[in-house]
């Protein structure tokens, strides 16, 4: 097994929810955007998609809910949460989408009812701070992976590459899971309920890439940057001490507001803390360029650390996607060539 000879158990520090089966049941929630109020199509369609994969799916009674900007109150989406965690007939909850508020909730959730009832929870985006606070919180490994609306209601049915790394992090007794490079990607956006009946087109994917050599381990945290950041000066921030950053952003983000979330880091004292970082696929919207990209931003934010940094890897705001078991290990060798393993314990 990994680490076996640093003699060194980490499923001693961690749990790790049973992997799940055809048959059994997925809970949706929705603990952020009311996106799924506005499009019932897609929504519809990634629920049968996911009982076409072999499920029993399960509806939180908020999950297409919208209470303003938000899918139902705060007592709400914590009563959905809750329930799923508590309900011994769900083996898994998916988040329908990410959003802007999920943080909201942090307040309110009993850490205790979720550490004693540990289940496989997904999602990525702003609901980033629900993974890294849980795990931190509890001990219990979350997920930072497909969404039901993003990629289980792909037109055609969740990528190929997406549901392999679905399967080998959460459906799989094996522990440890090799990160290998997509084929191709994309990040073409169609118009969900309205443009959205074909496939998008794809782009060869040239791989990850090592932007400061190195070998690294230590347990997985982040995703998003901008929600992360949000917990930064809070009681919530994760403990990162030793870790592994994955760090990725959305097609709204910018080369100066990226530039301005690494700084954050720097400043936060964040890369004292951590043993090397991986940066997910960056949307080509955000804007980089040779005159202003992601690699010169990233190296004079981290001036002075010698760490790995490998980036262009398969998670973020682009598909298809891995899965990442927060809370997880994970072992980088960033020399001749690039290898990422995870281990989900």
């Amino acid at each position: 097994m990994l680490y076996a000879s640093l003699g060194i158990s980490y499923d001693s520090f961690m749990i790790a929810p049973k992997p799940i089966k055809k048959g059994d049941t997925i809970g949706i929630v929705s603990p952020s955007s009311p996106i799924a109020a506005f499009c019932p199509r897609r929504f519809e369609r990634g629920v049968n998609h996911l009982k076409e994969l072999g499920f029993d799916v399960k509806v939180g009674k908020y999950a297409t809910s919208r209470y303003k900007h938000t899918a139902g109150t705060i007592v709400e989406r914590v009563e959905d949460l809750h329930l799923m965690f508590s309900d011994p007939d769900i083996h898994a909850i998916i988040c329908t989408i990410g959003g802007f508020n999920s943080h909201q909730l942090l307040e309110k959730l009993d850490f205790d009812l979720i550490k004693e009832n540990p289940k496989i929870f997904m999602g990525y985006s702003d609901i980033v701070a629900l993974l890294n606070v849980i795990t931190d919180r509890t001990g219990m490994i979350t997920y930072h992976g497909p969404a039901l609306l993003p990629q289980f209601a792909e037109y055609g049915g969740v990528l190929s590459y997406t549901w392999k790394y679905f399967q080998d992090t959460v459906m799989s007794a094996e522990n440890e899971i090799s990160i290998l490079s997509s084929k191709e990607w994309t990040d073409e956006l169609t118009r969900w309920d309205e443009a959205d009946d074909r496939k998008r087109k794809m782009k060869k994917n040239t791989g990850m890439k090592v932007l400061k050599p190195g070998k690294a381990e230590g347990k997985l945290w982040g995703g998003n940057a901008g929600t992360l950041l949000l917990l930064a000066g809070t009681p919530f921030f994760p403990h990162v001490k030793g870790g592994i950053l994955c760090i990725e952003e959305d097609e709204a983000e910018t080369p100066a507001t990226i530039d301005r979330f690494f700084t954050q880091l720097r400043h936060m004292g964040i890369y004292d803390r951590i043993n090397g970082i991986l940066i997910g696929r960056c949307h080509s919207s955000v804007g980089l360029s040779a005159d202003d990209s992601l690699e010169d931003i990233v190296r004079i934010a981290t001036d002075g650390y010698d760490f790995p940094i490998v980036f262009d890897v398969d998670f973020g705001h682009t598909d298809p996607m891995i899965t990442i078991p927060i809370g997880g290990n994970c072992k980088i060798d960033a020399t001749d060539n690039i290898s990422v393993v995870f281990r989900n314990a």
